[in-house]
């Protein structure tokens, strides 16, 4: 065996550390890794400041309630919050209470519609409120169903050209496959790391957004009552 053969059979030198692997990648493959790093971590960017914002909003649904049935007058608590920004709860009853003022200066027909409008207020509210919290979880749940499929794109692209390395070297021992096979393993990986964080988020939080929509659901419903019951005795009072 002369020196060129023993240079060709001899194993090439691989860093398989997580760099080296990177490093050592296919550009393709570097593409979707680089894909892959920078869509988790804007997924939890989301994950971290939705669990944030649905933690502050419990606290303020919290106080709100506590205020509102402390037997303050709906006046004087729509005063304090109307030129305030609101979220949740004070929303819905800013929202209602506005109606509510204009329908004193209009005339008593729109009065007697009062509770009909009322309740399309409240609805508009509700769903303005929950498309806010659904904000991002789209992208959450589109990681999560194609990160693993993206891992995969690279690692297919990854063993295909490790395979035709191996065709143009004429070696097939184990040190000559092994490092490209991993190379191409790390994109599925990474494509894992990115999608399963994102699809228990994405679980969580459609589950805190439900938690908040039958809360204020819940309390459109009482306060709506309340309106209606005053609508009916001005109705009354004015019969």
């Amino acid at each position: 065996m002369n020196g060129v053969e023993v240079i060709q059979s001899a194993p090439l030198a691989h860093d398989l550390s997580l760099w080296g692997l990177f490093w050592q990648a296919h550009i393709v493959v570097k593409l979707v890794m680089i894909g892959l790093f920078f869509a988790s971590l804007y997924s939890w960017t989301i994950i971290i400041n939705k669990m944030l914002l649905f933690r502050r909003l419990r606290r303020a649904m919290d106080r709100f309630e506590e205020v509102f049935w402390s037997g303050q007058s709906l006046e004087e608590l729509y005063r304090s919050l109307q030129d305030r920004p609101t979220t949740g709860m004070s929303s819905v009853f800013v929202s209602a209470m506005r109606e509510w003022k204009r329908s004193f200066e209009g005339s008593g027909r729109a009065f007697a519609s009062l509770p009909s409008r009322i309740d399309k207020v409240l609805d508009v509210t509700i769903q303005r409120e929950v498309e806010r919290y659904e904000s991002g979880l789209i992208f959450l749940a589109s990681l999560g169903s194609a990160g693993p499929y993206l891992g995969l794109f690279g690692t297919v692209f990854g063993v295909m050209t490790s395979f035709v390395a191996i065709a143009a070297s004429n070696n097939t021992s184990l040190a000559v496959v092994a490092p490209g096979i991993a190379e191409a393993l790390f994109a599925t990986a990474l494509g894992l790391i990115a999608a399963i964080p994102a699809v228990i988020a994405y679980n969580k939080l459609q589950s805190e957004v439900g938690k908040a929509q039958s809360r204020l659901e819940g309390f459109a419903d009482e306060f709506s009552a309340i309106l209606v019951r005053q609508v009916d005795e001005r109705l009354a009072a004015a019969a």
